[in-house]
């Protein structure tokens, strides 16, 4: 009787144990990382492209109005819910006679397009702070699937801004092509006149919400 009141103590002895241990891995382990949404800074963005000009040179346009968010988690390097909103009428080459044709039928037509949107649901780590982003490119009504190669440069609170909490921000470069033929965009492309594969270059920091 004296033995098994013995082993009884022993194994509830045990028990008492293992549960302090788990209670205290419980505090000491560190929190779970969670994606953290991101909204694109208007300021410090930009999305612009190259445009094949007879063979001689490329033109450089780019857009005035974009916008855009995400999630990542940083922890873990995975991004989702990405999308990204160009407004096509604010398309700016630096010159308005070319500004206006691009905002026309043979190009954006902007009047019945009014916005260029990328989405992506995820994204292939590639390297330590690179990535592979495939999603789909919407312009002109029509959607095609587009891959960016993407560089996570920084991320790190701002070393300027006003006062009190200064924003934590993430910086990514980023780099892509498309074929406007493929969108229904075809003006000079039989005769070689303006550049079918359109090379994009994609600048931005995100604000951590």
């Amino acid at each position: 009787m004296q033995a098994r009141t013995h082993s009884r103590a022993l194994l509830n002895g045990l028990l008492w144990s293992a549960l302090v241990a788990i209670a205290q891995l419980a505090i000491t382990a560190p929190a779970r990382a969670q994606a953290m949404q991101y909204e694109l800074d208007p300021e410090h963005t930009t999305v612009a492209f190259l445009v094949d000009h007879i063979g001689y040179a490329k033109v450089l346009g780019l857009f005035r109005s974009v916008r855009g968010n995400y999630r990542f988690d940083e922890a873990t390097a995975t991004l989702s819910e990405l999308r990204i909103e160009v407004e096509t009428a604010s398309v700016f080459s630096n010159l308005r006679k070319r500004d206006d044709h691009l905002k026309g039928p043979d190009f954006f037509n902007s009047g019945e397009f009014p916005k260029m949107v990328f989405t992506a649901s995820s994204a292939k780590r590639t390297g330590e702070r690179t990535f592979d982003i495939e999603g789909q490119l919407e312009l002109l009504g029509k959607s095609q699937p587009m891959t960016l190669k993407a560089t996570w440069n920084k991320s790190a609170e701002s070393p300027v801004g006003g006062f009190g909490r200064k924003p934590y921000l993430m910086g990514v470069s980023a780099r892509g092509s498309l074929k406007r033929s493929a969108y229904g965009m075809n003006y000079a492309v039989a005769n070689g006149w303006v550049g079918d594969e359109i090379p994009l270059i994609i600048e931005f920091e995100a604000i951590r919400q």
